[in-house]
């Protein structure tokens, strides 16, 4: 069977398969009960299609236009354009000067011309009634005002389905649609023979059986569905930086109106369509919308920002002006929200096991019919009434027709891939709760099967909480303490040198010191950027000051291949600077120059390179990140087209950021080795820091090799295969040598692959890697959507949980094959024999689907949604199989005699069936060990299930008789009946005690 699900199921991937392996499997499952509940959890290959048509639409629509105002350019300039739009009334009534449409045609069609005529970006804004200093008003009058008037930034998605839908879609059963036409025939002919109400039950009996199916499924689903609709908007969750009444804040995406003011920065995703205001070096990634790869530069030139489209480069300001369904963005989203996630390999594996199991029993229930037909034929033979037919025999024959298409129901497991969703859910939402956002339902099942995780260091492995605590200015080491006093530290260091190390602190930074929406200081940026601007306050320094006395020309943004940033400030009486910062190695080999003890600008000589060398290795063996910050005055005639310089700065010197340890990752560490699971640290810091941090938490050991990534990128293939097993630690990486690192362990050592990412440059390996692991905090919007799981504390311990609730997974899973292909064996061999030994088939379709619902429906909520325990991150599963009992021919051992003996037997065997799968789904709770009542009244849908199940086989073996086929027991009869259930236990016992080969 193994080969057989390879070769026809296996080429569904965990990520990225191909719209061919998608519809290749799908066209195997011909035996099929209800198409519409097997295939909800699938993608809809018809509507990606449809958004895969839109992207080519827009592509073509924005190339031409783009040439379209590239030609408007060559005729505007010069030309003195005067405003012929005029707003609508209610537009001016509500106090603006410019219609959605309007906005929407300027900037989605790339219309120069009418930007012009408008006025440009800042008349724009003027007709919207905003500022781009300040933003928008935030009273309510207003702000409803501007939503009635241009929308709100909220896309068109499909309702939710109610329940009565789930009802109704799993009416939509073909085994259960022909049943109910053998009821409603058994219900005319049975009244017709019998009269009422004698002639109705055993019809009324398949009827509320199929209604009992029918809700249990229906509310399983609806509660499924659910837990769905719930991770859906958590996925959506996005926050972006606005300024509204000149205070800086973060709202959600959803809440984005035309008129704000919105901060993009390096891996953000344009929330909404928008003009530029200001910015530097901006490269924007449309592939999203348009599908074409190539970036774009936004400039005052090209001042079109289109939403959905992400920031590959640069940071800048820009006024929104459409949103929602008014953008291309929010209908092609409108599109992709119904073409669902793709299946998943066990998903897809399962519905192959199901169609396999299907055929057998589809033979199993056409011979099964076929026997009991030749029975009866053989009886009426021998009673010489072969050519005299009554309304009993009518009604045999129907029984017959029925018991074969319920063995059809039980045979066919409709609900193993639906378990795999079922089990995919609660996982999801569970890990929700543990701080973990699953983006791919695949993600899931790979991370139970992981075997390396590439980790980051900063801010996952440690608290990102940064704070500079050694400094070494003008030749002296310093320690930094927020309660030492700013003018103490100060007194120890030349002005001149505190004044240009202040200089560079507030100009060269990605972050900013900001007014809130509570109108305090607060410190945006990244939490290295935050570190330094906290010590650029302690110094005394005033940012708004400091930015005013000169002026921002030229912004290169941290790169981390280059690993550092720049930018060129211009003073007002003239003259050029630039600053830099970076990797402390790699800025001081670019000095020539150092400000000295006494302040003064002195060449950089061979000893103070020694120093400063000596002070950095010292600074990194105390797991200090350091960074080293230079600057160098240039000519008037330096262009901002050109990059900045890379030799001839003056060192102003050497910062230690002290990132501690998050508490409980040594733990997490060491846990992950246990379960053979490989811990690799890749960062982009000093290689001396990120061996102190690796020793201190366990990944470093002895026997393993640290590597800086310009060594790594130099080693040979051969080399590679040779020592990519014994890296422990990659430092001064960059994000191809991390891309490198991920492919050789997945196709070279075949390894399933792990890896954490924060930054748009991540994107690569993510998407690389079997499991790509974003972090919420720190993470950027590209990192996030390249993703499969988003960590949302940036925890390393919260991926020690994802890959125990992975491995829950693949448990859960086996736990329920496991019981599900006992049950389907069971029933087909104890109706089969039968009906081949005795003429008859003991389990009636009313039980049959009672043991379907046990086994399916609720067999799949007891033993599918079973939390992780701490044993699963110590071994690796192994898989077993149950045994099961039945004897038809038990008269004698249970002494029964009379006219309702058949009755009483066959009700005894079904009340020992029902009561082996009640034992056998405990029993199933544990794959290995003895002890399966460990932790079970926890679990508390498991005791729910299970209550249920044993109250209403007593309801049906002792008071719904008439309409079961049963017969009340004796409490003897009840206790032999648990007994022989009972009997499963011990024997699943003694099997988990073989020894087996592990997984």
């Amino acid at each position: 069977m193994e080969s057989y699900l390879n070769e026809n199921f296996g080429d569904v991937k965990p990520k990225n398969s191909s719209e061919e392996a998608l519809e290749r499997w799908r066209k195997l499952c011909w035996i099929v009960k209800n198409r519409k509940r097997r295939f909800r959890f699938t993608a809809n290959l018809s509507k990606r299609f449809e958004a895969e048509a839109i992207r080519r639409s827009n592509q073509e629509k924005f190339r031409v236009a783009v040439l379209v105002s590239q030609a408007a350019l060559q005729f505007i300039h010069g030309l003195n354009l005067s405003s012929e739009y005029d707003a609508p009334e209610e537009v001016k009534a509500a106090g603006f000067q410019i219609c959605a449409d309007e906005l929407g045609s300027i900037v989605e069609g790339h219309d120069v011309k009418k930007l012009k005529i408008h006025g440009g970006v800042e008349d724009i804004a003027a007709k919207l009634s905003t500022s781009i200093v300040n933003g928008i008003p935030t009273s309510e009058h207003l702000v409803n005002e501007r939503k009635r008037i241009y929308g709100i930034n909220k896309f068109t998605e499909t309702p939710p389905r109610g329940f009565w839908v789930f009802v109704w879609e799993a009416l939509q059963d073909t085994t259960l649609m022909i049943l109910a036409v053998c009821a409603l025939v058994s219900l005319a002919v049975g009244i017709t023979v019998e009269g009422w109400p004698k002639g109705a039950y055993d019809g009324l009996g398949i009827v509320l059986s199929i209604l009992l199916v029918v809700f249990v499924t229906a509310t399983s689903d609806y509660r499924q569905s659910l837990q769905f609709r719930d991770l859906d908007k958590e996925k959506k969750k996005i926050t972006v930086q606005v300024t509204r009444d000149g205070l800086r804040q973060k709202i959600s995406i959803f809440d984005l109106l035309p008129g704000d003011i919105v901060h993009l920065a390096i891996g953000d995703q344009v929330p909404a369509d928008g003009l530029f205001i200001s910015g530097f070096s901006v490269l924007i990634n449309e592939s999203s919308l348009t599908g074409e790869s190539e970036p774009v530069s936004a400039n005052a030139r090209n001042p079109f920002l289109l939403s959905g489209t992400k920031v590959q480069d640069g940071s800048c300001k820009m006024l929104v002006t459409t949103v929602g369904m008014r953008t291309q963005w929010g209908k092609l989203m409108a599109t992709l929200s119904e073409g669902g996630d793709d299946e998943t390999p066990l998903q897809v594996k399962l519905n192959g096991v199901a169609t396999i199991i299907g055929k057998i029993g589809l033979f199993f229930a056409v011979v099964t019919f076929a026997v009991l037909v030749q029975g009866l034929f053989s009886r009426k033979l021998q009673d010489g009434t072969q050519w005299i037919w009554s309304g009993d025999d009518a009604m045999e024959m129907l029984e017959f027709f029925a018991i074969a298409v319920t063995i059809v129901v039980v045979a066919v497991p409709e609900g193993l891939p639906l378990a795999v969703t079922l089990s995919l859910a609660f996982a999801m939402k569970k890990m929700m709760n543990d701080k973990a956002l699953v983006r791919h339902l695949a993600a899931c099942e790979t991370m139970g099967s992981s075997t390396s995780i590439c980790s980051d260091k900063t801010g996952t492995l440690t608290t990102n909480h940064m704070t500079v605590v050694k400094t070494c200015f003008c030749g002296e080491t310093k320690e930094v303490s927020t309660s030492n006093k700013s003018n103490h530290f100060r007194s120890a260091v030349p002005e001149s040198a505190v004044k240009i190390l202040i200089e560079s602190i507030f100009n060269n930074t990605g972050g900013e010191v900001v007014n809130n929406k509570e109108n305090k200081i607060e410190i945006l940026g990244t939490p290295t950027e935050t570190a330094l601007l906290e010590f650029g306050l302690l110094l005394g320094g005033d940012f708004q000051a400091e930015r005013k006395a000169s002026k921002i020309v030229k912004v290169e943004p941290f790169n981390s291949a280059k690993k550092r940033m720049g930018v060129v400030i211009e003073f007002p009486e003239g003259g050029l600077r630039v600053h830099c910062k970076g990797a402390s190695e790699i800025i001081l080999a670019a000095c020539d120059k150092v400000i000295s003890s006494n302040g003064d600008v002195v060449p950089l000589d061979e000893p103070t390179t020694n120093h400063l060398k000596n002070t950095i290795e010292q600074f990194a063996s105390e797991a200090l990140r350091t960074l080293c910050l230079a600057y160098m005055d240039v000519g008037t005639d330096f262009s901002v087209d050109s990059s900045l310089p890379l030799q001839g700065y003056t060192c102003i010197g050497i910062v230690g950021i002290k990132d501690p340890v998050r508490p409980g990752v040594k733990e997490s560490v060491a846990i992950c080795k246990s379960a053979g699971i490989t811990v690799r640290m890749v960062t982009g810091d000093n290689i001396n820091t990120a061996k102190a941090i690796a020793r201190e938490i366990g990944i470093l050991t002895d026997d393993g090799i640290a590597i800086e990534g310009p060594v790594f990128r130099e080693k040979s293939e051969e080399e590679l295969y040779e020592l990519i097993p014994k890296i422990q630690v990659m430092a001064r990486s960059s994000p191809m040598d991390k891309h490198t690192l991920v492919k050789h362990l997945r196709t070279s050592l075949g390894e399933v692959v792990a890896v954490t990412g924060d930054g748009t440059n991540d994107a690569p390996a993510l998407h690389e890697a079997d499991i790509g692991l974003a972090m919420g905090i720190a993470g950027t919007e590209v990192a996030k959507e390249s993703a499969d799981v988003i960590i949302l504390d940036d925890n390393f311990s919260t991926i020690v949980t994802v890959a125990k609730w992975g491995r829950s997974v693949y448990i859960n899973i086996q736990k329920f094959v496991q019981f599900q292909l006992t049950v389907n064996v069971v029933a087909l061999i104890v109706n089969f024999t039968s009906a081949c030994l005795t003429g008859n088939a003991p389990l009636t379709a009313v039980q049959l689907l009672w043991v379907n619902m046990i086994m399916d429906t609720l067999g799949a909520l007891a033993l599918a949604t079973e939390p992780p325990n701490d044993d699963l991150m110590k071994r690796s599963p192994v898989g077993r199989k149950g045994n099961f009992i039945s004897n038809t021919r038990g008269k004698a051992a249970f002494h029964l005699d009379g006219p309702d003996s058949d009755l009483i037997l066959n009700t005894l065997i079904f009340n020992s069936f029902v009561f082996c799968q009640v034992f056998n789904e405990i029993s199933s709770r544990e794959m290995e060990k003895i002890n399966v009542l460990k932790g079970i009244l926890k679990n508390h849908v498991f005791v729910a299930v299970l209550s249920c199940t044993i109250i209403f086989q007593i309801v049906i073996v002792e008071f719904l008789g008439t309409f079961a086929s049963t017969s009340p027991l004796t409490v003897q009869q009840w206790f032999v009946s648990v007994c022989l259930g009972f009997l499963g236990m011990p024997i699943a016992a003694a099997l988990k005690l073989i020894p087996v080969g592990s997984n």
